[in-house]
This record gives structure tokens, C-alpha cells and sequence, in this order.
């Protein structure tokens, strides 16, 4: 005799499994989202449009100071994008650069526009460049700038008296300023009034000069 074993019937059985829970989408991420591809889109297209309006305009490799003329080893091209407000000399013009004289300090890394160079040659009409070779004593404490106005003046004798009377005095225009040498000294050319120029040399070699700052108060 067959003993038939019935499973007892639960209404767990017939519950079919629970569905997942459905998720909701934030509206606020969903802008988010959407702000961020706009803005991505924006950057990319800022990017193409400065790479198409680039340049290659002339910039400084090394500093120049107000005054110096200007070599070929000073220049560089660099291509850049530039506001069409902001006058910049094109790298077609580099070869023109060179020999003109800094109006300005100009220094390393930075674009070069026309108002920063001179092409005024110096010494300028009824001028001479006198070179005068100077010890720390006989130069003033502050460095010399070119375009300082200054004055030279008639030390004394051998014998070191100073006289009752006014020591001879000439004014100029520094041109350029070397670093001092080995021995101390520093050679500054001075320009200066073309008639006074045969004196001021000929004192200059007796080593019988000295420099006076003037002032820079434009």
C-alpha cells in the first residue's frame, strides 16, 4: 500500500517574487549633467577657435635694458593667440628689430609691440659718446640706468686739494653701462655735447673724473 505525502499548501507559494524597486531620477543631476556636456562643448569649442586665430608674432628671449640695441639673440617668434586691441610686431618684421634700441626695459617672455623699440640713432645731432672707465669711488652708489642724465666732474690733482674755485663740470646722458671688470672698474659711455667731448676724454684718461647722479624725477 502506497502512502501518498500531500505538501501542505502556503500562500508564500503562490506569490510570484518581488519586482525591483524602481529608480527615480533627480532632476537636479540630470541638469548637472547636461550643464557639464554644454560647458564641455563651449570649452572645446574656445579651444579650436583660439588654435585657428594663433599667431606667430615676435616676443623677447632675454631681458633688455632701456637704452640697449637690440640683436637677433634677443628675439624669439612664438605663436600665440592675440587680442586684435593688443598691437604686436608679426614675426615677418624680426629681421627689422634688430639693431633698433630698447625705448623701454623690455624683459623675457613678453610680446613685443612698436612703441618698445627706437629706431633714434646715437649719438643724436651736435652729440658725441664719450667712454669713461670708472672706479666704485668715482661712480654714485645707485647702479646706473641707461638714459640717467648726469654730470662729470674734474677731480683734483695729485696733489688731492680741492681748489676755491667750482671743479669743471660737463653734462651728459649714460648710453651704456658694462659690468665691472677684474680690476673693479666699469665702463660707462656717457653722450654728451660734441664741443666738451675732446676735454672730458682727455680727462677721462688721467683717471681724474667722477660721476654724478642727477636726478630721475621726470
Amino acid at each position: 500500500m502506497t502512502t501518498t505525502t500531500t505538501r501542505p499548501h502556503t500562500e508564500a507559494a503562490d506569490q510570484a517574487p518581488p519586482a525591483p524597486p524602481r529608480l527615480r531620477r533627480r532632476p537636479s543631476l540630470v541638469v548637472a549633467s547636461a550643464l557639464l556636456v554644454v560647458l564641455g562643448a563651449l570649452a572645446s569649442a574656445w579651444a579650436y577657435s583660439s588654435l585657428g586665430n594663433a599667431q606667430e608674432v615676435v616676443a623677447l628671449r632675454t631681458d633688455v635694458a632701456r637704452g640697449r640695441v637690440i640683436t637677433v639673440e634677443n628675439l624669439q617668434v612664438v605663436r600665440v593667440g592675440v587680442d586684435p586691441a593688443l598691437r604686436v610686431v608679426p614675426a615677418s618684421q624680426a629681421s627689422v628689430l634688430v639693431g633698433t634700441r630698447a625705448a623701454v626695459d623690455l624683459k623675457a617672455g613678453q610680446l613685443l609691440v612698436p612703441a618698445a623699440v627706437t629706431s633714434e640713432v646715437l649719438p643724436g645731432v651736435g652729440r658725441s659718446a664719450v667712454g669713461l672707465s670708472l672706479s666704485a669711488a668715482q661712480m654714485p652708489g645707485e647702479p646706473l640706468l641707461v638714459g640717467d642724465d648726469v654730470r662729470i666732474v674734474s677731480t683734483p690733482g695729485a696733489q688731492g686739494d680741492v681748489g676755491v674755485t667750482s671743479p669743471v663740470t660737463y653734462r651728459g646722458q649714460v648710453l651704456t653701462v658694462s659690468e665691472p671688470g677684474a680690476d673693479g672698474t666699469t665702463a660707462v659711455t656717457v653722450q654728451v655735447d660734441a664741443d666738451a667731448a675732446p676735454e672730458i676724454a682727455a680727462r677721462s684718461a688721467t683717471g681724474k673724473v667722477a660721476l654724478v647722479l642727477d636726478s630721475r624725477v621726470r
